[in-house]
């Protein structure tokens, strides 16, 4: 297994010819960034994607309909429910994933699933503004990771533990970002995504060899 970092919360995972992308993103506007964020390898021939939620900072749907097999499958979380300001995160995804007749499945929580040589398993998250959001578990060869994408600490982190059992690596969210914003008042001054300790901890409750942190270099640095 050969990891590549693609960008904030992106990692790209290369496996005998077959590569899996999580959270890739092109559009950069949403993170108040104009960097170029690095291509997947095989552009086009992905074999499938995983987004761990769909805030436009982790889901980008025309940059994968670029990066896909023809085909290719992304696996999300479920919708949001509700209307109006309840979807103000996520509609823009929504729409551009049914515009661009992309391949998205929404397998449940610890449900294990073989994508080309790998096997994938959605596992719980806490998404800091209310919105479904996962973590993925995914085992190629003899190694495995977990991308936790944006979430705040919880309890669920045994429990993947013992689901799991030996992560390698720990892709964490490390900025504790405070939000305000106009939709979600009166505000909250805790922290969205997780602080470096509380990334530290549940890595260790999970009892990952190695720990990699994102979400600390373009935006909102520890």
């Amino acid at each position: 297994m050969k990891l590549r970092y693609l960008g904030w919360a992106g990692v790209e995972i290369d496996y005998e010819g077959h590569t899996l992308l999580i959270d890739y993103i092109r559009d950069t506007s949403s993170i108040l960034s104009d960097v170029r964020f690095p291509e997947p390898l095989r552009q086009g021939n992905a074999t499938a994607a995983l987004v761990t939620h769909l805030h436009s900072d982790h889901a980008d749907p025309a940059a994968l309909a670029t990066a896909l097999a023809d085909g290719a499958p992304v696996f999300r979380p479920e919708a949001t429910p509700g209307s109006g300001d309840d979807l103000k995160w996520t509609a823009k995804a929504e729409l551009q994933f049914r515009e661009l007749k992309i391949n998205t499945r929404i397998i449940r929580c610890w449900e294990w699933q073989d994508v080309g040589p790998f096997k994938i398993m959605s596992g719980p998250a806490v998404d800091g503004l209310g919105d479904p959001q996962c973590c993925w578990i995914v085992k190629a060869g003899d190694k495995c990771i977990l991308h936790a994408g944006d979430t705040i600490n919880h309890g669920y982190w045994w429990s993947l533990a013992r689901h799991v059992g030996q992560i390698d690596i720990a892709f964490m969210p490390i900025n504790g970002a405070v939000v305000t914003l106009p939709h979600l008042q009166p505000s909250s001054p805790f922290n969205a995504t997780m602080l470096p300790e509380e990334a530290a901890v549940a890595a260790h409750i999970l009892g990952a060899a190695r720990v990699v942190p994102v979400h600390h270099s373009e935006l909102n640095r520890p």
